[in-house]
């Protein structure tokens, strides 16, 4: 009897010691987070890193407006306010760009915002850098940092002062990346031939002519200036004032463990990759969850015409008045139902037919069945949520890699795209009733989402599969390749090919010397032999 009872306690305890190895084996992750939407897709990363046992600690600017001080899911450390992105300077860059893309892009405006966007990028480097060299001259705060012996480093390496961060503390660095300072993350990891690989900006695709090519190299090269002239310098500076003028910040960069591309190829071009690029597109999507009830049943009074949602995202929630009225006067003309995320004026002549909201639950919203169509300016988020629910998109592109990520959904036959520039209520109609009736669209979304839903684990799974490989192993040497430690000579061969050519150069030459002579040779016994 006392055995039976004994052993009926064993499941438990080793239930609870189970628990208590989860704990002793988490690791503790360091997370130098961006603020913005980018935050949006770093905080799934915490929670999820959470909920599996990690102690996470987030490195975060006290005037951050996205990343809160206090969480269940991680502990903070607050540091001065001149590294957040601040607001005013986003809503200010905002109103500027609108007024730009109101005109036609001809190049000389495309010249123009490129440097409005290169200046407040600057800026926000600046502000980065500045706070990082607050935090490694804080010896209280690095000795505290230090002593919390953490396995890694987590950041976004599209300001790089998460970078510069882990090679300080000597830690392993995980990127959770689409971008870099320099621009799309790709092309400082990765073989980025311009023959098939597009250069973000330049809306191509793999299938380029001639005078495409040339337009793709063009458009490289304007980005090397972009890069010479708004990152370079800050970036070096910093590297040579802490670490050394021996050590450039790009090698820091590539010298990354893990790369976590947030895309994949249902939507990104096929091209070639690195073995420690880990794609985890979609890792934020989710199955829908059931909305408000007011909001389902707004939803539901749709019938059978479905629903329309639109949300242009953190920075564009709102657009100039005459834009915002012919968007609604357009949303009034069909039969649809119409949740629409708008913070500025209400338009004169919205239709009853459309719901204004400050916020709303838009992965939840693009997972209901009765919606039909997303209205969206293009940001990675909002695609890869309207791939994961096979919803078609209405594109309003603005800016930053929005132009390029709606220009691919329109290759791949899932978006309509409507210039701001250009942009009237018939416009928005056609493009409406185009997408509404033309079942092709939502077949080619619904193709690309089996697609992206047909993988052996969670694109989150696996990202979280690799933080913890880096944690338990120290890092990913074996998978780092060596091509950025070889000079440009060496990497082309040049060296070897210039090598080749003179020897077999050479050999030719003294082949032709040695029959020459022979000849000369043979010639002349024989003129001898005829004296």
């Amino acid at each position: 009897m006392w055995l039976t009872k004994k052993m009926h306690y064993i499941p438990v305890s080793i239930l609870v010691f189970l628990c208590i190895l989860s704990q002793v084996y988490g690791g503790a992750v360091l997370v130098f987070p961006i603020d913005g939407s980018h935050w949006v897709n770093m905080k799934v990363l915490t929670e999820e890193l959470h909920t599996r046992g990690h102690h996470v600690t987030v490195l975060r600017a006290s005037n951050s407006w996205y990343i809160k001080e206090e969480s269940p899911f991680y502990t903070s450390i607050t540091v001065s306010n001149k590294g957040g992105i601040e607001k005013e300077l986003l809503d200010a860059f905002v109103r500027q760009i609108l007024v730009i893309r109101r005109q036609k892009l001809s190049f000389w405006n495309h010249l123009i915002m490129a440097l409005e966007v290169g200046k407040v990028f600057e800026e926000m480097h600046r502000n980065q850098l500045l706070m990082m060299g607050e935090i490694f001259e804080n010896k209280t705060l690095m000795d505290s940092i230090k002593d919390a012996k953490y396995d890694m480093v987590l950041t976004d390496p599209v300001f790089g002062a998460g970078v510069f961060l882990a090679h300080r503390l000597c830690l392993p660095l995980v990127l959770n990346a689409r971008w870099t300072m320099h621009g799309e993350a790709h092309f400082d990891i990765a073989p980025s031939p311009l023959s098939y690989v597009p250069v973000p900006g330049v809306k191509l695709t793999d299938k380029m002519t001639f005078g495409q090519r040339v337009h793709n190299i063009i458009g490289y090269f304007f980005s090397l200036l972009h890069k010479k002239y708004f990152v370079y310098s800050h970036y070096q500076s910093f590297c040579n004032k802490y670490f050394g003028s021996e050590i450039h910040y790009v090698s820091l960069l590539q010298d990354a463990d893990i790369w976590l591309m947030r895309n994949d190829f249902t939507f990104e071009f096929p091209r070639p990759t690195m073995p420690n690029v880990i794609y985890m597109g979609g890792f934020q999507c989710k199955p829908a969850k059931p909305l408000p009830s007011d909001l389902e049943e707004f939803v539901q009074s749709s019938g059978q015409q479905g629903l329309i949602v639109m949300s242009l995202g953190t920075l564009f929630s709102y657009l100039p008045q005459d834009i915002t009225e012919e968007i609604a006067a357009a949303f009034a003309q069909v039969p649809q139902k119409i949740i629409w995320r708008h913070t500025g004026s209400r338009p004169v002549n919205i239709g009853n037919n459309t719901l204004l909201v400050d916020w709303l639950p838009q992965n939840d919203l693009l997972g209901h069945p009765q919606t039909k169509v997303f209205v969206t300016h293009g940001g990675t988020n909002g695609i890869q949520e309207a791939i994961y629910h096979g919803v078609p998109i209405l594109g309003l592109p603005l800016v930053f890699d929005q132009p390029d990520n709606l220009s691919r959904m329109k290759v791949k036959g899932t978006a309509k795209l409507v210039d701001i520039a250009e942009l009237d209520r018939t416009m928005i109609l056609q493009a409406l009733e185009e997408l509404l009736y033309n079942s092709t669209y939502r077949e080619n979304m619904q193709r690309l989402s089996r697609l992206h839903h047909d993988q052996p684990m969670k694109p989150l799974d696996r990202a979280i599969f690799w933080i913890e490989f880096v944690i338990k192993n120290g890092g990913v040497s074996h998978l780092r390749t060596q091509s950025f430690r070889m000079s440009w000579i060496a990497y082309h061969s040049i060296d070897v090919i210039f090598t080749l050519v003179v020897t077999f150069v050479t050999f030719c030459f003294v082949i032709y010397s040695v029959i020459r002579c022979m000849c000369f040779k043979m010639i002349f016994k024989r003129k001898m032999k005829s004296e």
